[in-house]
């Protein structure tokens, strides 16, 4: 039998992978391709953090692969072009791939797909990358849900199917290997380097995220309820990053959730597992909106929003994502993000709040931000989060719901630990005016080695003043 080419996409692991495990039952011998399609993807071609964290995951997938007698054959340039490449390079006779849900994507597999067959190749999408396919998923009258809560409990009573196990049988390597571009071609490390803190907090990789899963439900999340929004503990999955690439599957979280679970009898077994399971149904939920809604990306769904009257200020943008907005919680979310491409999920809601709301700047700056500096930046995920933040999405936090951050850094973070980290030149003040430094006395500010407006600056914005003008804003809106 002639051979298979699996196109790995976003589904970077071998256990799981719907389409790796069809070639395999084929019998014939298997070609792994990835191909770097920044064209296909058009404007949201990856970002630094993610093309950083996108090197060592095939690296990592490479390694892994070559531990089974294959390799990873990479590529750049138009998908269909190189996949008839390799095709005729190799004689195989199939193409089978996950299917991604990303509009760009979407148009380009569904306009593949029968291209290929017409030549004479068998073609094969499969679902690996969710729990439920989108289309799928309908309410009583048959449209898309735009609730998270009933969309969750629809999908609840729904059948997960088992992940795919590793097959037991070996892989057949092809008698020859098409040409492979080394993976420094492919140009995803940065230059000039600027990745030091990715280095330090991240090994992206399959290996890596199953440890991360088994760790995380054999401890952490006995906790999670109480610990996911205390920025200062390390009370979440991070999980995010090997989910988005495909590292893990949510497949495989469901069933490590479900054998945890069996042990008592009731799934999930704690509200941890129901909260945390939950989270993954946010994922699910935002690419269900994204495929229902492709728009999402650039148009509110809410469509009043497009009125709405933002601000243009650079200088508060640039503010805002350097950390330096004279606000604690929001600075220290800033630069974690920075240094380690990864933001703690209670704080994304407070940066992303202070953003639209406090400087009323629009959420495409947030998402644009996001989107190059995030390791996780998913394009449904960063849409959903964003116009949940502004108030113009499906499920969304109404606009006129301000977050303080004085008071969620006090509520998140009461001993300041976080702040202390991130923000190291206020990390001598005391817990009680870490949050609001201007508050604080001379002496304590002496004491600290703090002066207001040289080490650290004032608040770019009066609270009481930015949450007027908002709402101010947000009603000028709703009279239009």
């Amino acid at each position: 039998m002639l051979g298979t080419v699996v196109w790995f996409r976003q589904d970077l692991r071998l256990a799981d992978n719907a389409a790796l495990d069809a070639a395999g039952a084929r019998g014939a011998p298997i070609v792994p391709v990835y191909i770097l399609d920044d064209a296909a993807e058009q404007r949201w071609a990856a970002g630094g953090a993610s093309r950083w964290w996108l090197h060592r995951s095939l690296a990592a997938l490479d390694i892994d692969l070559r531990a089974r007698g294959l390799r990873l054959i990479l590529r750049r340039g138009g998908s269909g072009a190189e996949l008839r490449a390799v095709l005729h390079a190799t004689g195989a006779n199939a193409v089978y791939w996950n299917r991604r849900y990303e509009p760009a994507a979407r148009e380009r597999d569904a306009a593949l797909q029968p291209q290929l067959v017409a030549d004479g190749f068998e073609a094969k999408s499969f679902a690996s990358s969710l729990l439920f396919e989108p289309e799928a998923v309908r309410n009583k009258a048959g449209s898309p849900f735009q609730v998270f809560t009933p969309f969750w409990r629809h999908c609840l009573n729904l059948p997960v199917e088992p992940p795919v196990a590793l097959a037991a049988r070996c892989w057949t390597a092809p008698t020859r290997w098409p040409d492979s571009l080394p993976l420094a071609a492919l140009g995803l490390e940065p230059r000039p380097r600027w990745d030091a803190g990715l280095v330090a907090a991240w090994t992206p990789g399959e290996k890596t995220a199953t440890a991360r899963l088994r760790e995380f439900v054999g401890d952490a999340m006995a906790r999670y309820t109480d610990e996911r929004n205390l920025p200062a503990v390390d009370g979440t999955s991070a999980l995010s990053p090997h989910l988005h690439f495909g590292e893990i599957g949510p497949r495989q979280i469901w069933a490590a959730v479900r054998a945890l679970s069996a042990e008592s009898g009731v799934f999930p077994a704690s509200r941890g597992a129901q909260v945390f399971l939950s989270e993954v149904g946010w994922r699910e939920f935002a690419h269900h909106l994204l495929t229902h809604f492709p728009e999402m990306p650039t148009a509110p769904l809410r469509a009043e929003f497009a009125t709405f009257p933002w601000r243009e200020d650079a200088a508060h943008l640039r503010a805002w994502q350097r950390g330096e907005t004279g606000y604690p919680i929001v600075d220290a979310g800033m630069r974690q993000l920075w240094q380690t491409g990864w933001m703690h999920n209670r704080v994304r809601m407070i940066v992303g709040s202070f953003l639209v709301k406090h400087l009323r700047l629009s959420w495409h700056h947030g998402a644009a931000w996001f989107w190059d500096t995030l390791v996780d930046a998913d394009l449904a995920n960063n849409t959903m989060g964003w116009q949940w933040i502004a108030g113009c999405g499906a499920d969304a936090a109404p606009y006129f719901r301000i977050f303080n951050p004085l008071l969620q850094g006090a509520k998140f973070d009461p001993e300041g630990n976080y702040v202390r980290r991130w923000v190291p030149e206020l990390a001598r003040l005391p817990a009680k005016q870490i949050h609001a430094p201007w508050e604080a006395d001379a002496a304590t500010l002496a004491a600290a080695g703090v002066r207001l407006g040289q080490d650290y600056p004032k608040p770019i914005v009066d609270h009481g003043e930015a949450r007027a003008a908002a709402l101010a804003a947000w009603q000028s809106m709703r009279q239009r």
